[in-house]
């Protein structure tokens, strides 16, 4: 079963729902027991980084995620989420994050285009595709909605977009994984990669 984590920010039952469009049950829950004994794990998220962290926080969800990182659960962490993932985050000050992945959350560098990052850009997947692509091609389309991104993290990149220059759009460190997009918006193809995700075997990660 796929547990869905409800601190406060995300887009939750629209997760769950791209979950039942797949035949895949999950369930919404901010019980630390029930986070901590899933199959697999959704990190959603939506708004201020320092927010979201306080959230995790004052819950006592960051442990609980740790537990689950630690004994190998897949996590998959989606905007926000998986920028909670890095170790900090320099959004509106200087914040620590999950750490889950080595790297940091820095607003996109652009230059005449706008801010956020909002639209459907394509993938690039670079020399190995990951097991969570298993169903997309070089080039598909997906949905972002950002204005800060990861850096530092190159060795744990598994995708990237282009906006006003290389912008990561995925990362997997081992069992760890997140997507700056947001599949549940994504259609079809966002579809596809929750599919994926929930037929990750330890082995491939």
């Amino acid at each position: 079963m796929t547990v869905i984590v409800d601190y406060g920010v995300g887009n939750l039952f629209s997760l769950r729902s791209s979950f039942g469009a797949i035949g895949e049950e999950a369930v919404v829950t901010s019980d630390s027991a029930e986070i901590e004994k899933a199959e697999r794990i959704i990190l959603p998220g939506v708004g201020a980084f320092a927010d979201a962290m306080e959230k995790l926080r004052a819950s006592g969800l960051d442990a609980s995620l740790r537990r689950a990182a630690e004994k190998g659960t897949p996590i998959l962490g989606i905007c926000l989420g998986m920028q909670l993932l890095f170790e900090k985050s320099y959004e509106y000050g200087e914040h620590e994050g999950l750490g889950f992945i080595e790297g940091e959350v820095r607003p996109i560098p652009v230059d005449g285009l706008k801010l956020p990052h909002m639209g459907w850009n394509a993938l690039a997947f670079g020399e190995k595709k990951h097991p969570l692509f298993r169903y997309l091609q070089e080039g598909d389309y997906v949905y972002f909605v950002h204005s800060y991104a990861a850096v530092g993290c190159d060795p744990s990149v598994i995708a990237r977009t282009e906006y006003g220059g290389a912008v990561t759009a995925a990362v997997a460190k081992r069992n760890v994984l997140g997507c700056q997009f947001h599949p549940e918006k994504s259609g079809a193809l966002g579809l596809r990669i929750l599919k994926a995700f929930c037929e990750i075997k330890e082995g491939e990660l």
